[in-house]
């Protein structure tokens, strides 16, 4: 039983599932006459864009750059889509692997970084060393610091493939009880369906988190 309910997670054994397609699967369901007249669908976009930019030029203030945003936007979107792409069946659930949100991770937090140390080398040696901190915790701190840097990637691609397993789990747990309780059948509906709008938002959520970490990481070095 244990390797059945991970079964859904594997993109090799499910014999219907789209796999690794599925991270693609967004240019063929969305037709193209989406994207050149006004539909619901550019309007929930243009809604979403308004408000994740005015949280955005909250968070960096002066340093707000549309330019920079530019690819967090567009992964902010892809990530929600992958979420919501696994919520549907025989569909396989790409971000619920470290191999997709290790990549994404990785490489903003590695970019980030090297900016920071090539063009802010002074402020980010700065950084390593909290405002107020004692003479002899200053190299402990720098230790801290230090490490806390280096896990962010690891603890930011865990987070987003930890909740997306955890949800699609107690859903698959919740639907094998409706074969054995056939008398309880209605109340298991009711307890499925808000299951589903509850994992509906937390792929949102966990998209938004996604982002905002990224941008503050980016704030950090900028």
């Amino acid at each position: 039983m244990f390797m059945n309910l991970f079964s859904v997670f594997d993109p090799v054994t499910l014999l219907f599932s789209l796999n690794w397609l599925s991270m693609i699967l967004f240019f063929f369901l969305t037709p193209q006459l989406y994207w050149f007249n006004l539909s619901r669908l550019i309007y929930l976009i243009k809604f979403v864009n308004f408000n994740l930019l005015n949280e955005f030029k909250v968070i960096l203030f002066n340093n707000f750059n549309m330019k920079n945003l530019i690819f967090l936007m567009g992964l902010f979107f892809y990530i929600v889509f992958n979420n919501f792409m696994g919520l549907f069946p025989y569909i396989f659930t790409s971000s619920s692997h470290m191999v997709f949100s290790l990549v994404y991770s990785f490489s903003m937090w590695l970019s980030f970084n090297l900016f920071g140390f090539f063009k802010n080398l002074y402020f980010m040696l700065i950084h390593m060393v909290p405002m107020g901190t004692p003479f002899f915790l200053m190299m402990f701190m720098v230790l801290i610091e230090l490490l806390s840097n280096i896990i962010r990637p690891l603890t930011l691609s865990i987070r987003l493939m930890a909740n997306m397993v955890a949800g699609h789990l107690l859903m698959t747990l919740m639907s094998n009880f409706l074969s054995t309780l056939m008398f309880m059948y209605l109340f298991m509906f009711i307890i499925q369906i808000l299951l589903l709008i509850l994992e509906m938002m937390v792929s949102l959520i966990q998209s938004y988190v996604f982002v905002i970490l990224l941008i503050l990481y980016m704030k950090e070095t900028n």
